[in-house]
């Protein structure tokens, strides 16, 4: 926990695409969650539910304060408010 008792806000980078044959796009998901399994289980239902069909998620970890830009700062607040935050990054694959 930090200085303020809130909860840490998880960040997950990976890749998605809608379809089989689709593009990958880049993808940062925040949110909270008790622990990093949970986290994962979290943010691939809340891809599904958004219609993608495919993730390889790379990274995890939790942020350290408040991000300085958008629109990573309005998804940490969600995901302070419990939320999912899915937050598309525009990267060559």
């Amino acid at each position: 926990m930090n200085d303020n008792d809130e909860r840490p806000v998880t960040i997950i980078i990976g890749r998605v695409r809608r379809s089989k044959d689709g593009d990958w796009e880049g993808v940062h998901i925040l949110l909270t969650a008790p622990d990093d399994d949970t986290a994962v289980r979290t943010a691939l239902t809340a891809l599904t539910r958004e219609g993608y069909v495919e993730a390889e998620l790379d990274r995890i970890g939790d942020m350290e304060g408040e991000p300085d830009e958008e629109p990573h700062m309005s998804a940490w607040q969600g995901a302070l408010e419990g939320e999912v935050a899915i937050v598309m990054i525009k990267e060559d694959f």
